[in-house]
Parts: structure tokens; C-alpha cells; sequence
């Protein structure tokens, strides 16, 4: 079954459609969706309530973005089975829904209910309800594109991975897990890593003034971001690369985050100072024992010698091993630093449908790019012939 509403009402009267035994309710109002779910459990600190509340807060007016969230229930028994925080927007000639990221979720996933998929029959069946409701909307889609997805769900399997058309993903997670002893992990990171570490904290604290925190206080928690969104536009100035999470709404949605987040725990920002000055920035979220970096600022060559960067992640970890984390994500991107902390590399996996004619070619395309990532070196070949630049990695 499948019921088309918004917040200010009805936007088909009962558009209903016989589909599995699920009924796909949606709606434009997230706090809409969270007040009909009663209970979220997030897989990932970002399907946390307040990462989207944050999120909507900040987009939900912007141009070209309308939010799009599905409710999906047991059609018999009422039982909650996933709720999907999407988004419908253009890109070029077509419509899009996919998930509330616009490359700033790292990880996407649906919020599975008690009567989540676990084997892929049922899933495919809840695929095809979905699909066949985002067909009848009145203000119609092109194409679902589903990006960044974990196949584990803090244990539960993914009903999205469990699709036919899944595949892998350009991105990946990196992840290290400390275990209980932190010493026995440091350890572990070998000795010319370690020793930098410890030279780096040497040399910061040279200067009488020289200090780290984590922030609890939110009004001083949006003073640091603020610092952090000078730091890294005057970095990626630097590097000559486009830069948008300062842009008015981007920065609208992490000041959301900072401000409703920090006095709860769930955003947390920590900073190396000395004196008044902030020499580097971290902020991440967390729910029980994961923590994920996601915005991280120096202030640049002055500290270059005592690589604040890493610094103040090691840090931040000590600290916050000591109150209980044992997973710290360092999000996705694979850069050498991350490296150096010894992250495991945890996959994600893309899904993408037509949802009209005009989606079509556009979902061919998606299925033959997962499709080569499967044999990386014809991927790389077909790159060069395209004239397009290789990561680092494939170079």
C-alpha cells in the first residue's frame, strides 16, 4: 500500500497500490517522520535524530532540494520496517531522490525498525514498494540514487545491500578499533609513527600556553567552528580547490549541529590552543562507543612543525577512550594520514533504479560504473581513455 502525504496534508488522495505487504507513507516533515517512528536506534552516528534534524533544519528551504522521507510498515501488523531520510532534487534535466547527504553524510543508510528485511526475498519486495510509490508521486522522479551505503547495520544486515542491483562503491570507511587497552594500541602503530606523536606533543607544548579540550560549553564549541571554517577555507584557497562547506547553508547545518549537539554529548569539538590562539580544530559525533571524525583545521605553517593535524586527532582519542569509545572512524577518503593511524577499510555499496524513462540511461550508466569497479584495472584503462584523472591510489 502506498499513501502520498505532507505535513500540510494529502498530496494524492489515498494513492494506493497493492505492493508485498508494505505500506510506504511520504512525507516532506522530518519531525513528521520522527513523531509516527516513536524510536530510532542509529546504525551510525549519522542516522542520529539530531544529524538530520540538523540537516533539514538547514536544507529543508534551500533551492532545488525538497525533503522526501519514507515511512515504510508492515502492511498487516503496522510493525515499523525501515525509515529512509531522502531527498528529491534536480540535476540537469532530471529529478533525483536519493539520501539527505549532499556530500556531507558520510554514511547512508535507511533506520531499520523491528521488521526489517533480513534475507534478500523480503528485501527486493520492500525495494519494489518503494519504487512503486516514488512512481506515483505527483511531483515525479527520474532516478533513485543511493550512495555511501554500509552493508552492516551496527550488526543487522542492510536491506539495500541485500538488493540484486547493489554494488560496490567508489568510497570506503576507515575505521580503527582500539580494544580496551589504548597503550597496547598506540603500541601497535609502530615506532617511527609513535615517536612523531610524541615529538609533536613535545614541541606543541613548548609553549607555556599550550593546552587541549574538549569543548563542552556550546557558545565556545561555535567559536571553534567558526575558527575551523576560517582554517579550512584559507587551506583550500591555498590548494586552489573548490570549497563549499562554508557556503551559507552547508554552514547553517554544522552550526545546527554544534549548537543542538554539543551540550548532549552527541557533537563534539575538540581544539588544540595556546593562549588565545587555536592552532587546530576536530569535530566529530558520537553515539556509544563510535565516534566519527568529520571537519578537521590547523592554522597552518606556523605549527607545520608540530603536525597539528595528527595531533590533535591522537589527542582527542586518548581522551575520549577514556570515556568509553573503542571505534573512531575516520569517515571516508582515503588519504595517508589516515593510514599512518592504521584504519581498516570497511566497504560501502551504491543501488541506483530508473523511476521514469528519462532515468533510464542514467541508471545503465550507474550499474556499468559498480560493474567495473569489479575488475579495477579496466576501470582504470577506461579512465585514461575518457580522459579522466586516477585517485592517487590507481596511479
Amino acid at each position: 500500500m502506498t499513501v502520498l502525504t505532507t505535513n500540510a496534508g494529502q498530496l494524492a488522495a489515498h494513492a494506493i497500490s497493492r505492493a508485498a505487504g508494505f505500506r510506504v507513507e511520504l512525507v516532506r516533515d522530518w519531525q513528521q517522520a520522527v513523531a509516527s517512528w516513536h524510536d530510532i536506534s542509529p546504525s551510525t552516528p549519522f542516522q542520529h535524530p539530531r544529524w538530520y534534524e540538523a540537516w533539514y533544519g538547514a536544507f529543508a528551504a534551500a533551492e532545488g532540494v525538497a525533503p522526501l522521507i519514507a515511512i515504510v510498515t508492515d502492511a498487516s501488523t503496522g510493525e515499523p520496517v525501515v525509515l529512509l531520510p531522502l531527498i528529491r532534487r534536480h540535476q540537469g534535466k532530471i529529478a533525483i531522490v536519493e539520501f539527505a547527504d549532499l556530500d556531507l553524510t558520510d554514511y547512508n543508510a535507511p533506520i531499520l525498525g523491528s521488521a526489517a528485511p533480513r534475507d534478500a526475498e523480503v528485501a527486493r519486495a520492500l525495494w519494489r514498494s518503494l519504487l512503486s510509490a516514488l512512481r506515483r508521486m505527483p511531483d515525479a522522479a527520474d532516478l533513485i540514487r543511493l550512495r555511501k551505503v554500509p552493508v552492516d547495520l551496527d550488526g543487522r544486515p542492510n536491506p539495500i545491500a541485500l538488493l540484486d542491483a547493489a554494488g560496490a562503491c567508489s568510497l570506503n570507511g576507515n575505521i580503527v578499533t582500539t580494544g580496551e587497552d589504548y597503550d597496547a594500541w598506540r603500541y601497535s602503530l609502530g615506532r617511527t609513527v609513535r615517536k612523531e606523536l610524541e615529538r609533536s606533543w613535545r614541541v606543541f607544548t613548548r609553549d607555556p600556553a599550550a593546552s587541549f579540550a574538549i569543548v563542552a560549553d556550546s557558545d565556545e564549541a561555535l567559536r571553534i567552528l567558526s575558527t575551523t571554517e576560517v582554517q579550512q577555507g584559507t587551506r583550500m584557497q591555498s590548494l586552489g580547490l573548490n570549497y563549499t562547506l562554508n557556503d551559507e547553508t552547508c554552514a547553517a547545518f554544522y552550526r545546527n549541529l554544534v549548537r543542538d549537539g554539543v551540550g548532549n554529548g552527541y557533537a563534539l569539538v575538540s581544539a588544540l590552543t595556546a593562549g588565545d590562539e587555536v592552532v587546530a580544530t576536530l569535530l566529530g559525533i558520537r553515539t556509544g562507543s563510535r565516534y566519527v571524525m568529520i571537519r578537521i583545521s590547523n592554522a597552518g605553517e606556523k605549527w607545520l612543525n608540530c603536525s597539528p593535524g595528527r595531533l590533535i586527532i591522537e589527542r582527542t582519542m586518548a581522551a575520549l577512550h577514556k570515556d568509553g569509545i573503542r571505534e573512531f572512524d575516520f569517515s571516508v577518503g582515503n588519504y595517508a594520514y589516515k593510514r599512518r593511524f592504521g584504519v581498516t577499510r570497511v566497504p560501502l555499496i551504491d543501488v541506483s533504479a530508473a523511476l521514469s524513462w528519462r532515468g533510464w540511461p542514467y541508471a545503465l550508466r550507474d550499474r556499468a560504473v559498480r560493474e567495473l569497479r569489479n575488475y579495477p584495472r579496466l576501470g582504470c584503462h577506461v579512465k585514461r581513455l575518457l580522459g579522466k584523472p586516477l585517485s592517487r591510489e590507481e596511479n
